[in-house]
């Protein structure tokens, strides 16, 4: 019988609000925190493209596991767009595909922008991660491929003109929920308003919790050399879970959740989820210890564990 092979690396658990710079790919930024926290296992919680800067939430061992959560969280954004050139990939780094000397008024934007907020039809850009037949859509975009991508409903909560510095350059300020493209929203603007325009730069100021004021940047990680001062950066694997009832047990009772045995909740508890659940959902997170032992779901006063998490 095979061995199985050990993972190398040591079980560094947790999340890191990251700031990632202009020029770095989120897959580099991974490798980087890999190599400097030693970690076993090493995910992110939501791609950021290689010329915007800001927040890329990295998970590290368990909260790998609560992934998801991040990619579905409300995010914001800062984005101008610079009018007058239009590119293939919407960003300053696509060839230019169209010019154009119509330049918008802020009004114009503004107004525009409200018919923005809502659940809207988005198509995604084709320079995108999207797969198409199995092959990533920028892919098939470089390679000079004819495709179409679908439109797909996406949630717009706020948009606002926070800046126009002159004719050339609008400052938005967006807040979305997953799914949403940045780049789709300056190419919609600018056939709308009857201009050329795409993102000259472009900033994620937040992912759920994750707050630019708070981040951490890469130069910091890399100059730190005390590996107890990387591990004090970290937060908890429920930081992204803070919309899922979380519950205090004691440490024998844990000690069952994380065999995947049921347990019987104090009523106390009990009252506490159906205080602050929504609507019917049964999900509940369990914790001892400040450190999360399982997600599951509560059923006649019981916790039965769905997803647990290794001490």
């Amino acid at each position: 019988m095979a061995r199985q092979r050990k993972r190398k690396g040591d079980p560094v658990t947790g999340w890191l609000n990251l700031f990632k710079p202009v020029d770095m790919t989120s897959t580099q930024a991974v490798a980087i925190l890999k190599r400097r926290y030693n970690a076993a296992k090493v995910g992110h919680g939501g791609t950021l493209d290689p010329l915007a800067d800001g927040i890329l939430p990295i998970a590290f061992g368990e909260a790998t596991k609560t992934v998801q959560w991040a990619m579905d969280a409300e995010k914001e954004y800062v984005f101008t767009i610079r009018w007058g050139i239009s590119t293939a990939s919407q960003d300053a780094e696509g060839e230019a595909t169209a010019t154009s000397d119509a330049r918008p008024t802020r009004e114009a934007v503004e107004e525009l922008l409200k018919s923005y907020v809502g659940t809207i039809e988005q198509v995604p850009p084709k320079y995108s991660a999207i797969k198409v037949d199995g092959q990533r859509a920028y892919d098939l975009a470089r390679e000079g491929e004819d495709f179409e991508l679908k439109a797909r409903e996406v949630d717009v909560f706020d948009a606002a003109v926070i800046g126009m510095p002159d004719a050339d350059h609008t400052v938005i300020h967006v807040t979305s929920g997953k799914g949403f493209y940045v780049r789709a929203m300056a190419r919609d603007l600018a056939f709308d308003l009857g201009c050329e325009g795409h993102i000259s730069q472009l900033r994620r100021t937040r992912v759920g919790n994750f707050g630019a004021a708070q981040a951490v940047p890469v130069s910091r990680i890399e100059e730190t050399e005390d590996k107890a001062e990387l591990l004090a950066l970290l937060q908890p694997v429920q930081a992204v879970l803070d919309d899922i009832p979380q519950l205090t047990i004691t440490r024998g009772e844990a000690a069952n959740v994380r065999q995947g045995r049921e347990i019987q909740l104090m009523p106390h508890l009990v009252e506490q989820w159906r205080a602050e659940r929504v609507d019917d959902d049964r999900a509940a997170l369990v914790i001892c210890d400040g450190h999360a032992v399982a997600m599951g779901e509560i059923r006649a006063g019981r916790f039965e564990p769905a997803r647990v998490f290794v001490a």
